[in-house]
């Protein structure tokens, strides 16, 4: 049926898209591009119990602690990697180690405004593993875990989704 709004669409993973603040200023965010790997872990925290009145145990979620691992092949020029090399070849530390990330659902996009969609922010800290693995191309792997809590909002875009702004809810 052509015109059928309530249809289901696949999302393809690359309709969910990272940027990063690389000037640290926290107004432009550029697309994290190059990453082989990029899989999001909430590692929840759960309370479970079981009464005695009862047959089979309860457990509620009670706290989360997110984590990103990545993997990206190193390119010259490209902000994004260039901040995440310095911080794990320098062995940077502290508060100087962490980055913010703005994570967008381009699925989420509608017709009449394909240049605003849904978007989560959050602090991270970048938890460097390991550089030089592989004979073909420079791999970082790593990954980030929380340092901050997540702000829902939205992101918008002037230059097709290449970087964006970020609007809290």
């Amino acid at each position: 049926m052509a015109g059928d709004t309530n249809k289901k669409k696949l999302v393809g993973r690359h309709k969910r898209v990272a940027f990063m603040d690389v000037a640290g200023d926290g107004k432009t965010f550029t697309r994290m591009t190059g990453f082989t790997s990029m899989s999001d872990s909430k590692n929840s925290t759960e309370y479970s119990r079981q009464y005695v009145d009862e047959a089979s145990e309860r457990s509620d979620v009670v706290g989360y602690a997110p984590s990103m691992d990545y993997e990206f092949d190193r390119y010259t020029n490209d902000a994004v990697h260039a901040k995440l090399a310095e911080i794990t070849d320098d062995e940077i530390l502290g508060s100087d180690a962490q980055v913010t990330v703005v994570v967008v659902d381009l699925f989420d996009a509608t017709a009449e405004d394909a240049d605003t969609c849904t978007a989560r922010k959050r602090d991270w800290s970048v938890i460097p593993d390991s550089e030089g693995d592989g004979t073909d191309a420079l791999i970082y792997k790593g990954s980030l875990k929380a340092a901050g809590e997540i702000v829902k909002g939205t992101a918008t875009t002037t230059d097709k989704w290449q970087t964006c702004t970020f609007a809290a809810e």
